[in-house]
């Protein structure tokens, strides 16, 4: 419905399509933020009912996203985008973030992508 909702608020007299893939894309990936925080919360209260509940609809907006990178190849990814762009420090972690968000939409989780940047442009 959160789709749903979102193109009909985008829909006018120039934009009669209504939204894109992108932005589709974009919004699962928030909704799939929203649950995963939503199961940190119900963690510290014990409410594993709760907690199935959230994970089975993450499960089910998965198959609409396309396979996330693990790991191992998230640094890969990172490693090349720092070489390829001479990106040297802290200060470049916004335009390597921006890199990753335009190369690989939704492929990658950008937590674990800011968690791998960090330690590799702190140094």
């Amino acid at each position: 419905s959160a789709i749903k909702d979102k193109d009909i608020a985008s829909r006018s007299i120039e934009n009669k399509d209504g939204i894109g893939d992108d932005q589709i894309l974009t919004l699962l990936i928030s909704l799939i933020k929203q649950r995963k925080d939503s199961i940190e919360q119900f963690q510290k209260a014990n409410r594993d009912d709760l907690i199935k509940n959230e994970q089975s609809e993450i499960d089910v907006i998965n198959q609409y996203l396309p396979n996330q990178k693990t790991e191992e190849e998230t640094e890969i990814i990172i490693d090349n985008l720092i070489k390829a762009n001479n990106l040297e420090n802290l200060k470049d972690m916004g335009k390597l973030m921006g890199f990753v968000k335009k190369d690989y939409p939704g492929e990658v989780d950008m937590g674990l992508v800011s968690k791998i940047a960090k330690s590799k442009l702190g140094n």
